[in-house]
């Protein structure tokens, strides 16, 4: 089972020696950031700053930033046991026969794990603090990650709205500039879903969307708000399945949404139509500094918490990050999804030094002339990869996890005018090398074996491989060689 909130998960990664607790004291702007990047960046523990300058509150860091953290977020030796699970589900047919029926109960009681439950009192409300009733914003450790940044960001916030004609709930990471004790900026990019419920206050709707914003949960539910799900999916749900346990909801106090009970902290509020502000400049994930523009303006009407709750923040910026960790998470645990529309394809790869949309390497069982092409154009139209400003696509027994195998194939397979495919469609709103906003052009390069009926007149090289006897030969007489074990 997965964690039913974030003490617990702490406690866990205390015992496996992941978590290190800092007491000295630190200050929130830029000293917090130059500790986790020097240790994130050799795949260090998690961090508990307990004496943070301006606050009381504990303030905890890179929690999900190594791949041993990140399995055990999910309550897994490896996350590929979830893949393989959504598999399974994305397997299922009707039972024909009375053991087929008794082989899907733990399937049926692990969908039943998906619903979530409803509270009337919660751990996330043990303290309550109205507008004018005490610090908000201003008694949180609130950080400034880099020198240039626009000022503090809460920058692992999941923020939950509901549309306003559907009521569909939606929980989404998006980073919010603080601007004094109760209002922030509310970074909604255009194509996120929290944007397109706010675009709606113009369609007859109220001119006031409510909005919730949890900072600090089960690590279920942190890591299903950074998904790339379908709008028809339910974040809350996907946490209940992940975690295999329902999440529990309570009502907020002054506003008409629910929350994870056992969140550590929760703002609740309200943005309104016509109200934006400048948000930014923001050291982003894509190693550069994000421009400021006009966003979006979040009042807080309430604050809760619990007794001694962990504000939970994390950094973005050059990788690897701790993002990079939970981005790796969700290629592998979205494979199997991406295969069930398109069966050729073997593997998927998002290389850290692409910012997850800037580049996809993709590996394809091929079959047929032109379906590396096919594969490119496919993926350009497959929800968030439309984002991809480059997908390589490579041949099902080349290991696309390992850049240089794939630096080889590629700059020896591809013939310039053959294999590249250019493009335009709509780019990350945070892609700066784009002549404008929001859209531009891409590049698909098929780099995988050509056959005459593509038009190639010679034919293909086969690739140098020593054979297995002989492997395994020099493997048994490694010792008697005299070389060295680290060489075999």
């Amino acid at each position: 089972m997965g964690f039913r909130n974030l003490g617990e998960f702490l406690a866990v990664l205390r015992e496996a020696g992941e978590l290190m607790e800092i007491r000295a004291p630190v200050d929130p702007i830029l000293e917090v950031t130059e500790i986790y990047d020097r240790i994130v960046k050799k795949e260090g523990p998690a961090l508990l700053f307990t004496n943070v300058k301006g606050s009381p509150i504990p303030l905890g860091i890179n929690l999900f930033g190594s791949r041993k953290r990140m399995s055990l977020a999910l309550g897994v030796q490896d996350v590929s046991e979830i893949a393989r699970r959504i598999h399974a589900f994305l397997d299922l047919k009707p039972p024909k026969g009375l053991f087929e029926k008794l082989a899907m109960i733990p399937k049926l009681s692990e969908l039943n794990a998906v619903l979530p439950k409803f509270v009337t009192h919660a751990p996330c409300q043990e303290k309550v603090i109205l507008a004018g009733e005490g610090k908000m914003l201003n008694g949180l450790p609130i950080i400034q990650s880099w020198p240039k940044d626009g000022g503090k960001f809460i920058t692992f916030p999941l923020v939950i709205t509901k549309d306003p004609e559907t009521n569909q709930r939606n929980l989404g990471l998006y980073r919010m500039h603080v601007y004094d004790d109760r209002t922030t900026g509310m970074h909604w990019q255009i194509h996120k879903d929290g944007a397109g419920h706010f675009r709606k206050l113009g369609r007859g709707s109220k001119g006031r969307l409510s909005v919730a914003c949890v900072i600090g949960a089960d690590p279920a539910t942190m890591f299903a708000a950074a998904c790339p799900l379908p709008s028809e999916i339910d974040e809350i749900m996907f946490a209940g399945f992940l975690r295999k346990k329902s999440v529990e909801l309570v009502k907020c106090k002054t506003i008409d949404l629910e929350v994870p009970a056992e969140a550590e902290i929760v703002l609740e509020g309200y943005v309104e139509e016509g109200e934006s502000r400048l948000e930014g400049p923001f050291g982003d994930h894509t190693g550069f500094y994000s421009r400021a523009k006009d966003f979006p303006v979040f009042h807080v009407t309430c604050m809760t918490h619990r007794k001694d709750p962990v504000y939970v923040t994390t950094v973005v910026g050059r990788a690897p990050m701790e993002d990079c960790y939970m981005g790796k998470a969700i290629e592998r645990i979205f494979l199997p999804m991406i295969q069930k529309q398109f069966p050729e394809i073997a593997d998927i790869h998002l290389p850290w030094e692409g910012a997850f949309h800037n580049c996809l390497i993709v590996s394809i069982r091929k079959s047929y002339p032109g379906q590396g092409k096919k594969i490119i154009h496919a993926i350009w139209g497959l929800g968030q990869m439309m984002f991809s400003k480059m997908i390589v696509v490579l041949d099902h027994d080349a290991n696309i996890q390992n850049l240089t195998e794939v630096s080889w194939r590629v700059l020896n397979n591809m013939d310039p005018k053959r294999d590249i495919v250019l493009s335009e469609g709509p780019l990350d709103e945070l892609d700066h090398a784009a002549a404008k906003d929001f859209a531009g052009s891409k590049i698909g390069i098929d780099a995988t074996r050509k056959s005459e009926a593509e038009g190639m007149q010679r034919p293909w090289p086969e690739d140098i491989v020593m054979t297995k006897d002989i492997q395994e030969l020099v493997r048994s007489r490694w010792k008697e060689y005299g070389l060295p074990s680290q060489y075999l």
